[in-house]
């Protein structure tokens, strides 16, 4: 026994001294296999499809290899039986992979009993709070835990430990450009920064933004003072027939002004139609201008 509570990680040895223990055969040393801490062949395990962590950097899975090849598994995986012979991952999908890397056979895991439902719920819940996923990620699970699992804000809040405005926070994410979540998924932006691109109505705008921050490596600061110039030319009176200018395109039409004169603007209707004009005095500035435009 000795070597066994060493393969599968010091932390494990008090548990396996309770008779809920069950071998990797399958076979239990007394008790129910509900409740129980068993050691489960890997290949009668199958992953959670709702599982929140859709990415798994491969070096790191490495490292955590090598780490359990070291030490053993500290802590159980968390699965339930949807057969007699078949369980699913609820939580612990790393350590799984990782045991799976080292070729393992089989894996410490706490056996419990739950519903689809409930198991999407320990499942999100479990990763909420090991506070490793992305901003991405946790928005998508507390999406989850809303729809799927039917639980109000206020319920959320208490279950994951955060204020109801930290939630709605993370779902408001959802709301961004599908090429922001993106960004945000793969930490091209963080949490700051897309919190200052969701105060910005204008979808232009806000993709806008994203490219500045991805190309000039913006802080979070900066884009908060960008978005702030952007929300107060937003609040500007306008007629039925005349949007203000999105901003990459105010910028640009300030620059034809500097250039080619005040008369000089982009013009642009609420349906996104409009027109450039370019003002000049005579013919010698239309030779000029003419000049410039064919030779830029």
């Amino acid at each position: 026994m000795t070597a066994k509570r060493k393969a599968l990680g010091r932390g494990l040895g008090a548990l396996l001294e309770s008779s809920n223990y069950e071998k990797a055969d399958g076979s239990h040393i007394g008790g129910n296999s509900t409740g129980a801490i068993a050691e489960i062949p890997l290949k009668l395990i199958v992953a959670n499809s709702d599982q929140p962590r859709k990415e798994f950097d491969i070096e790191l899975l490495q490292q955590l290899a090598d780490s359990i090849k070291q030490q053993g598994i500290i802590q159980p995986i968390t699965v339930r039986k949807i057969s007699d012979t078949n369980y699913e991952l609820i939580s612990g999908e790393r350590r799984y992979r990782a045991s799976k890397l080292n070729g393992m056979k089989a894996i410490p895991a706490y056996v419990r009993e739950a519903d689809d439902t409930q198991a999407l719920e320990m499942a999100l819940v479990e990763n909420i709070q090991r506070q490793d996923l992305n901003a991405l990620e946790v928005a998508l699970s507390y999406q989850h835990l809303i729809q799927d699992c039917g639980i109000n804000m206020e319920d959320l809040g208490e279950k994951v430990g955060k204020k109801r405005s930290t939630v709605n926070n993370y779902l408001r994410l959802l709301k961004l450009p599908d090429i922001i979540q993106l960004g945000l998924r793969e930490n091209k932006i963080t949490m700051g920064h897309a919190r200052a691109l969701i105060n910005i109505e204008s979808e232009q705008d806000q993709m806008f933004i994203f490219e500045e921050i991805v190309k000039n490596q913006l802080s979070v600061r900066q884009v908060e003072e960008l978005s702030r110039k952007i929300q107060d030319k937003s609040t500007k009176k306008t007629s039925k027939t005349k949007l203000v200018l999105p901003y990459k395109y105010e910028k640009f039409s300030t620059k034809l002004s500097k250039q080619f004169g005040k008369g000089s603007a982009i013009k642009r209707n609420i349906k996104g139609k409009g027109s450039i004009n370019i003002t000049f005095k005579n013919d010698e500035e239309l030779d000029s201008l003419l000049q410039q435009l064919l030779n830029s």
